[in-house]
């Protein structure tokens, strides 16, 4: 298991490893410690660290990778660990976590799009031991090698709002765009931010270069703003917000277009994220409609339970 002077170890693996991103970084990880009962495990061979698994564990005895963040399993090493030794790590992760008293595993694999390369050893490892997709979410990705187009309505209002006198901004401020955010979510989604202005703030200090803020003002007022988490592989839009303003004027279009031109030499992919409620079970079809519009197709983002 997992303890507090393993951090710079743990940080360390993070770094190096073929499928990770910065979320599973401690400092990242524990922001929200006090809701989460860590069970994150450290796998090794012959006194080597070999594999790490961000975790959690809840109350009825579900151990969860990660219930406290958008995706989580086993993180690989470059090397010296292939399918064989993952499907042997997972089935002795399995002895344990029996061993232990834990009752389910569920595993929320890190999307293909965000590996350095290829690691769905743990997938084929999870089919092999009895495992079953319990949700299934589609994202909407760009895949900068390979490109799709905005199409004819979107290439009309980037035209109109290239026209305005708009300003595209970057801003070491979270609470403007938090405000702006919270606005939005409640009035046409009757929802809130998953962080707290205080929270994005302090991911974003603690991230500088992994999580961006952007805006597009008109008329020195802030109409849009897109929240980014930029990983190694993949330019990821974590919030959306615009104001009724913002919308007429189709300032997101815009914004989108800069933001999908600035990241195309750094990163392979952009991914508007999910379009998903309850799990996958219901597809919010005119969000994805519009997702596909400026040129984004579907990648998936699985889970997996397992019952012991």
């Amino acid at each position: 298991p997992y303890t507090p002077q393993m951090r710079g170890v743990w940080d360390e693996r993070v770094a190096s490893s073929r499928n990770s991103t910065f979320l599973f970084r401690r400092d990242y990880m524990e922001y929200h410690a006090d809701r989460f009962r860590d069970a994150s495990l450290l796998a090794c061979r012959r006194g080597k660290l070999m594999a790490m698994l961000p975790a959690d564990i809840t109350a009825d005895g579900t151990l969860r990778s990660h219930g406290g963040l958008t995706y989580g399993g086993w993180i690989l090493p470059d090397a010296h660990l292939d399918g064989d030794d993952v499907l042997s790590l997972m089935s002795q992760w399995v002895d344990y976590c029996r061993a232990n008293h834990i009752r389910r595993i569920d595993y929320r694999p890190l999307p293909h799009i965000y590996h350095r390369r290829p690691s769905q050893e743990d997938i084929y490892a999870l089919w092999r031991m009895g495992a079953s997709m319990s949700a299934c979410c589609l994202s909407s990705v760009i895949d900068y090698a390979d490109p799709g187009q905005f199409n004819t309505l979107q290439r009309r209002h980037l035209r109109k709002a290239s026209a305005l006198p708009c300003k595209i901004a970057e801003t070491a401020d979270a609470a403007p765009f938090h405000a702006m955010l919270s606005g939005c979510l409640a009035q046409r989604h009757g929802a809130s931010p998953v962080h707290s202005c205080s929270e994005l703030q302090m991911l974003r200090d603690r991230f500088p270069d992994n999580i961006r803020v952007f805006t597009i003002s008109l008329g020195g007022v802030m109409h849009a703003g897109v929240c980014m988490y930029l990983t190694d592989t993949v330019a990821h839009t974590q919030y959306i917000a615009s104001t009724p303003e913002g919308r007429a004027s189709n300032a997101l279009t815009l914004l989108f277009r800069h933001l999908i031109d600035m990241f195309a030499a750094t990163h392979r992919y952009f991914d508007f994220g999910t379009s998903n409620e309850e799990g996958g079970a219901v597809l919010n079809a005119g969000l994805i409609r519009q997702k596909f519009s400026l040129g984004a197709s579907g990648v998936v983002y699985p889970r997996f339970t397992l019952d012991l």
